[in-house]
């Protein structure tokens, strides 16, 4: 088998071949939704007590490239910790977006994008499309691997 025709290797070229074009003006609106909307749980998540555990925790992690902590101004972590801090303030309140089977896709992406993108050097900025696009291929990513997953179609079943 070549790459291309395994179901790893046609995920790959999809996933790869997907630029801003694809993305319509349905999408780019429900995008910036899911997005404000997974914001505002965010920042309601960072005065949760397993918030504060996880910022105290990564604190004494460090890097020349660093991403923001929602919520907090005076702190920077590398974008790998930032994306977790983050990541939990928004699972923290358990209010952000739900797909059926049980997940919560933009609690997942958003934050890991928002700290890669500022991780960027300044005259390498992406655009506010690019930050959209990397949005959608995240949620996109883990919808069809949901898809795939034969323990996702078995979670109706246990509750």
């Amino acid at each position: 088998f070549s790459p291309s025709q395994t179901i790893t290797g046609n995920f790959a070229n999809v996933i790869h071949g997907l630029n801003a074009n694809h993305l319509t003006d349905q999408v780019i609106q429900r995008s910036k939704r899911m997005i404000l909307d997974t914001l505002g749980v965010g920042l309601l998540g960072t005065s949760t007590e397993v918030c504060h555990k996880v910022t105290q925790y990564s604190k004494i992690y460090s890097s020349e490239i660093s991403s923001t902590i929602w919520g907090h101004l005076d702190l920077r972590l590398p974008p790998l910790y930032a994306a977790f801090v983050n990541g939990v303030a928004v699972h923290s309140m358990d209010f952000d977006d739900t797909w059926h089977p049980a997940t919560h896709p933009s609690g997942a992406v958003l934050p890991a994008v928002i700290a890669l993108s500022e991780a960027f050097p300044q005259k390498k900025k992406i655009s506010g499309l690019d930050l959209l696009l990397a949005f959608n291929v995240g949620i996109e990513v883990q919808g069809r691997l949901l898809r795939f997953s034969g323990e996702a179609r078995n979670i109706p079943k246990r509750y």
